[in-house]
């Protein structure tokens, strides 16, 4: 039987060295087990794989929308691969945006680079990791003030599952109690023990701290 595409994709992360297990210091201050790092991503063919990936998860999650939005700047290589894949690997034709840093006050002017949003425009936001729903929070008053759009949700490559520092929900709880906002990942932390756990990676040296770090930090 052949691996699932969330295997698959954790395979990928191990591979190309965004998903590494030791002792890592995280900029929380939490020592944990593992770390992740899409800065690693940096050729074509590993983008191309990653757009496939976000791609199948809009597709099982059944996301409707019409166009896809990459906050600046992780978001928007991630929201063109993504569409690029849905329409080659799934014949779905999203529109993709992404907004700039600052308001563009010459030429076609505006905040957004790509699709014009419009009132009722449904979207979906796409990152590559949610840590404190910063990008989130950023996101969504520019979001507004360029159209009255529906999100449909947000798609992120790995969950941590992990409490906030001053909370017990996860980011990604967090953002869907503030602001409704549902967010879908690729993959959890979860999934990744499980991988660990069925053979699919190797690492089976590291999954008793693993579960201490998920016992102690994480959320269900």
């Amino acid at each position: 039987m052949g691996l699932t595409y969330k295997q698959q994709f954790i395979k990928f992360m191990v591979e190309n060295g965004v998903l590494r297990f030791g002792e890592f210091t995280l900029k929380s201050g939490r020592k944990a087990p593992y770390f992740i790092n899409t800065g690693n991503y940096k050729t074509g063919s590993q983008l191309a794989k990653l757009g496939k990936y976000y791609a199948d998860c809009i597709m099982e999650n059944k996301l409707e929308a019409e166009t896809l939005v990459g906050p600046a700047y992780k978001g928007i290589p991630l929201a063109v691969t993504t569409a690029v894949s849905l329409s080659e690997n799934y014949g779905k034709d999203f529109n993709y945006c992404f907004d700039r840093k600052e308001v563009k006050d010459h030429g076609e002017g505006g905040l957004f680079v790509g699709k014009q949003l419009q009132d009722g425009e449904k979207v979906i936001l796409i990152e590559d990791v949610m840590t404190s729903g910063k990008a989130l929070r950023e996101m969504l008053p520019k979001l507004k003030a360029a159209a009255n759009v529906e999100i449909a949700g947000m798609v992120i490559s790995v969950d941590r599952m992990e409490k906030g520092l001053e909370s017990e929900l996860s980011a990604v709880q967090e953002v869907y109690r503030e602001f409704g906002v549902k967010v879908y990942s690729i993959v959890t932390i979860a999934d990744i023990i499980e991988a660990i756990e069925s053979g699919v990676i190797e690492g089976k040296e590291y999954l008793s701290a693993m579960k201490a770090y998920r016992a102690q930090y994480g959320v269900n």
